[in-house]
């Protein structure tokens, strides 16, 4: 039952993930930033950007419907957590590694969000992580 609720509240973090998209351009001043951008690489920036916000409102979903599921000792509940694995281990190293220091080191509100997202992908790691470790010892 546990691991069910860590896999529900996985998946509301992430749609407040997906959520937090519709606000980000303004935040990050996308609409002065982008035009900067030749237009190939503007239109890859937004594509990206749209297609990553899909896969949150997906994996959220699941998530949220279906968490039992992915406990189920079958090949395609291990497939598609050593994937949600691999995406946020991959995703909580370049928080580690990628993203400059100088970015937040210094700044509070910068320091807590690149703690609290750093938190974030390890707590969803280490969920998909357990729940993988389940779907062998059921």
């Amino acid at each position: 039952m546990l691991l069910i609720n860590l896999l529900r509240i996985s998946g509301v973090a992430l749609l407040i993930l997906f959520a937090m998209n519709f606000f980000l351009p303004r935040q990050f001043k996308w609409r002065e930033e982008l035009p900067r951008l030749s237009l190939i690489n503007r239109r890859i920036f937004q594509v990206h950007a749209v297609f990553i916000a899909m896969i949150l409102l997906m994996m959220g979903t699941l998530l949220i419907a279906l968490p039992g599921a992915l406990l189920k000792p079958d090949a395609l509940a291990r497939a598609v957590l050593i994937g949600f694995i691999t995406f946020w281990g991959a995703r909580l190293l370049f928080q580690l590694f990628f993203y400059d220091a100088e970015l937040w080191r210094g700044k509070p509100f910068e320091t807590l969000m690149h703690v609290a997202f750093s938190g974030l992908w390890l707590f969803l790691t280490s969920t998909f992580a357990a729940a993988l470790w389940k779907t062998f010892h059921a």
